[in-house]
């Protein structure tokens, strides 16, 4: 996509063809490369590794450098050696898709020539050096990188006052700094999001495969990758730590595998999900959470035989299910869906958190492994408060809840049964 091009490029190549445009050496874009329409005076872009940023933020400097002579830029990197390898000299950087300009390393200044404009190179780590200058536009690259960024954004700010409309953009895999969070969710601001997938057609397909191999669903490929924000809440029983460190790809041969079942109480699209996960027992007492079947909106018919079908999936020789909100029609329910499933009854006798607790330092004391990515599971367990207050996504932690029966059957009954837990 050069400087000059008006028409989006994937308009002049059928989305077919996109090999051979990549065979060729062109680049196709996608729509969230295009600025945003509106009257906005700043585009925050956040995305994951891939998705094209940097090509975003060049040819978006590079359009208005040839298209207004005499426009003053400001390009802002983590460090100022970032800001010359990637958003001058980077292979999607300014020099790559602007034919008319010249770096001239000694001024740390890109300059074209032809019409006046000029753009200057400048470091987050040095916020004091953007007070003097003014400008038309400007392009922070890696926001999230930048050692202090609210003081870089403000003298920034204040440096934007040149021509009749100044405007920011800024690129970065998102971090989940507090102030980047509420740039992101201001309504003034204009926000594109994307993930490294949006922009495959300009990706090599082994990349992509390794990648999304690696780190699909991980919290860190849902960072690097979907360019989601991802944190740890103060006071949660559970830290993503824990799940990356023990995470495997394939569980080994088990001893025993459970389902377990928190049902809802009622039914209908808006009832909270029945938590349906799947776990099991393998060598020296190590618990594996191999699956989530949780499902949403459902008649207690339908979520109890999408019980039953995890059951029959793993050969569970259990299904533990919560009977609090009618235990006698939950058991019923459950072995309606398959005559043959051995169903226990749990019932809770202290609060969701005190039942929790123990569960989650088994994963402190390394005693639970994650097969594969469970994210919708792990963020629920990372709402979890010691102090019994819900942070996390969604109207209940029903799958956490599950979790925690499923854990408490295979590695605390018996002998060190958990108190406030009992069999009906």
């Amino acid at each position: 996509m050069s400087a000059g091009d008006t028409k989006h490029p994937s308009e002049a190549l059928p989305y077919d063809a996109n090999e051979m445009a990549i065979a060729a050496g062109l680049y196709v874009a996608h729509d969230g490369q295009l600025p945003p329409p509106g009257d906005w005076t700043t585009w925050l872009l956040l995305a994951g590794r891939g998705y094209g940023k940097t090509r975003t933020g060049a040819t978006w400097i590079a359009t208005l450098a040839t298209s207004r002579p005499g426009s003053h830029f400001a390009l802002i990197g983590a460090t100022h050696a970032d800001a010359r390898a990637v958003m001058v000299e980077g292979e999607a950087g300014l020099l790559a898709v602007s034919d008319g300009a010249v770096f001239q390393p000694g001024r740390r200044r890109v300059y074209w020539p032809d019409n006046g404009s000029s753009a200057t190179l400048y470091s987050a780590e040095e916020p004091g050096l953007l007070r003097g200058p003014s400008f038309h536009f400007a392009w922070g690259d890696e926001a999230a990188r930048w050692s202090d960024g609210p003081a870089v954004l403000s003298n920034l700010r204040m440096a934007l006052r040149l021509g009749d409309h100044p405007r920011l953009l800024l690129t970065t895999t998102p971090l989940p700094h507090a102030w980047l969070k509420a740039i992101a969710s201001d309504a003034q601001v204009a926000t594109t999001r994307g993930r490294t997938a949006d922009n495959q057609v300009n990706l090599p397909l082994p990349f992509l495969a390794d990648v999304n191999r690696a780190y699909g669903g991980t919290s860190l490929g849902r960072q690097e990758l979907d360019g989601e924000f991802i944190e740890d809440r103060e006071g949660a029983l559970w830290q993503r730590a824990s799940f990356e460190a023990h995470r495997i790809g394939t569980a080994p041969p088990l001893l025993r595998v459970v389902v377990a079942v928190d049902p809802p109480a009622g039914e209908g699209a808006k009832v909270d999900a029945c938590g349906i996960i799947v776990a099991g027992l393998g060598a020296g007492g190590i618990a594996y959470v191999v699956a989530d079947r949780t499902v949403q909106g459902l008649s207690p018919e339908n979520w109890s035989r999408a019980g039953a079908h995890a059951a029959d999936e793993f050969s569970a020789d259990l299904v533990v299910a919560e009977g609090n909100n009618g235990g006698s029609m939950v058991r019923s329910m459950l072995v309606a869906a398959d005559s043959e499933m051995n169903v226990r009854l749990v019932h809770a006798t202290v609060g969701k958190t005190a039942r929790a607790e123990p569960v989650s330092a088994l994963y402190g004391r390394g005693k639970v492994r994650h097969v594969g990515p469970l994210p919708a599971l792990e963020d629920e367990l990372c709402g979890l408060g010691a102090a019994g207050a819900w942070s996390g996504p969604g109207r209940s932690p029903d799958r956490a809840y599950a979790l925690v029966w499923a854990l408490t059957e295979l590695l605390l009954r018996g002998p060190r049964r958990e108190p406030g837990v009992r069999a009906l």
